[in-house]
């Protein structure tokens, strides 16, 4: 905290200096600055496990999980299957062909806001008809990102 200004009093032969109320905050801000420094170099030290010898195996390795099938229907009620247009003769030997490949696999679907609910109802009705078990829906979320 420093002082302000200096006053001459009345009789004018004293000095006083009047306190500062500005509190300075530049310190502060370096103090915050070196912990988090410090905090950002040990952080990646204290993740380090303990050393050990892992043991050897034949089992496979863990497969990432498949890209989900995304089935679109666009607003004028047109199926897309990824990004390849479908025939709406072709949507069921089509999905019947990928769910023949894996019927446990996830399939998400989008749908048109101007597109008819019962239209998307008939899309999931096929897409499980086909056998997949697995039928999501997508939403756009309020901050505009596909959910």
């Amino acid at each position: 905290m420093g002082l302000g200004p200096l006053r001459t009093t009345d009789s004018g032969d004293e000095f006083t200096a009047a306190p500062l109320s500005e509190i300075n905050v530049t310190p502060m801000v370096d103090v915050m600055l070196v912990l988090l420094i410090i905090f950002m170099v040990a952080a990646p030290l204290m993740t380090v496990g303990v050393p050990v010898q892992l043991p050897k195996t034949a089992a496979p390795k863990v497969s990432q999980p498949k890209q989900p099938v995304v089935v679109t229907v666009d607003a004028l009620g047109q199926p897309f299957l990824d990004k390849e247009p479908l025939a709406p003769e072709a949507v069921m030997p089509r999905l019947r062909e990928l769910a023949g490949a894996d019927p446990a696999q996830v399939v998400l679907v989008r749908g048109d806001t101007a597109v008819p609910y019962g239209r998307i109802v008939e899309i999931m009705g096929q897409i499980n008809a086909a056998g997949f078990q697995k039928v999501s829906l997508i939403a756009q979320a309020p901050g505009g990102s596909d959910r």
